[in-house]
């Protein structure tokens, strides 16, 4: 751990890194290139505490244990069991690592600002050197007494996009540091109006002191977070009782365990028994329409066969005329009844056709 609230546990390496922080695990295997992946977790819990976070890129790189506790963990020791396990001979090996987390109250650092950078990782970050680069870089453009990291956060952590892999692209980090006295002339230069223009159109921000920082970190001046906890003042607004806010009723008080139990029998019934007496008078109703009341379709039905007598006579008296009708009309007889001669004979052979020509017509 670190003076501060921000505290870096180390690597859990298996071979030769540029970090110089202990390796609480040993090797597993005799070469020392094996794939090795790392379980972490609380003791007695499946998952670490909610402030400790851990990063392994791959099986063969180191991983990495960091975070922020709170006042809520000072005093409290936590253990974190880790276990590795080699990916070639499945070879597993355990270790504890007790966490003693102080109280950083005699280290109060109330000017505070957070930087993005870009071109790192939270793990190369993360290691002692580059940190101590970095915090060398902000030491000589802010000149306090005493600086500190407070907090290293993945830019994947704060909502950021996954980078894509081409040019070897970095996912980003952010990194907090407080000091004991106030903000330099450069860093207050971000909030200048002319820099806010530029950075609203998306354009990179004029920085004095940013050459300071270019030679090992690209520093998004844009997404610079400055915070004063000396001019920060309680939010705290009394609450005034008035429209649409109920007086306070005190503190809340059960209601005893001697309630007499209610009977809902009669609510019951009273609620199926007005239904059922709707739909039964309903039901009587239609029944009565339906049944009772069909006098008109029983007289209809009387009248029907002698009604349909009538149609038929009429229809037969109709065709009757027309027959007589086309008796009495001369219309000349169609060429196949003409006389023909026989094709063997020669003779005339007379047509064929009755002597009546009511007989053609079918009844």
């Amino acid at each position: 751990h670190e003076q501060g609230t921000w505290g870096f546990l180390g690597d859990l390496g298996k071979g030769p890194s540029t970090s110089q922080q202990t390796r609480p695990v040993s090797y597993l295997g005799e070469i020392s290139n094996d794939p090795i992946t790392f379980n972490t977790n609380l003791m007695g819990y499946p998952d670490r505490p909610g402030w400790l976070r851990y990063i392994q890129r791959t099986p063969y790189s180191d991983g990495v244990l960091y975070g922020s506790p709170t006042a809520e963990n000072v005093g409290k020791p936590t253990v974190i069991e880790i276990t590795a396990c080699n990916r070639r001979t499945f070879e597993t090996a355990r270790h504890n690592l007790v966490i003693n987390i102080m109280s950083a109250e005699d280290f109060l650092l109330p000017y505070q600002a957070e930087f993005f950078i870009k071109n790192m990782n939270v793990e190369e970050m993360l290691a002692s050197e580059v940190l101590g680069d970095f915090l060398g870089a902000v030491k000589n453009v802010w000149q306090p007494e005493r600086l500190n990291a407070i907090n290293i956060t993945s830019a994947l952590d704060r909502g950021g996009r996954v980078p894509l892999p081409i040019n070897d692209m970095k996912e980003g980090v952010y990194v907090m540091v407080g000091a004991d006295v106030p903000f330099s002339s450069c860093l207050r230069e971000v909030e200048n109006p002319q820099n806010q223009l530029r950075c609203s159109q998306e354009m990179e921000p004029i920085i004095t002191c940013d050459k300071k920082f270019r030679a090992q970190f690209y520093i998004d001046w844009c997404k610079i977070s400055l915070v004063d906890k000396t001019k920060q003042v309680s939010t705290y607004q009394e609450v005034v009782c008035g429209e649409g806010i109920l007086p306070d009723g005190g503190e809340y008080r059960p209601p005893p365990d001697s309630l007499k139990s209610r009977d809902y029998y009669a609510d019951f019934l009273v609620t199926l028994a007005v239904p059922s007496a709707v739909a039964l008078v309903l039901f009587l109703v239609l029944a009565y329409i339906m049944c009772c009341r069909r006098e008109g379709v029983e007289k209809r039905n009387m009248y029907t066969p002698d009604i349909q007598l009538v149609h038929h006579s009429a229809i037969q008296k109709s065709t009757k005329e027309l027959r007589d009708m086309s008796k009495n009309r001369e219309i000349a007889w169609p060429l196949s009844t003409l006389p023909v001669f026989h094709p063997v004979t020669g003779e005339i052979v007379p047509p064929l056709h009755t002597d009546s020509y009511d007989n053609t017509i079918p009844p």
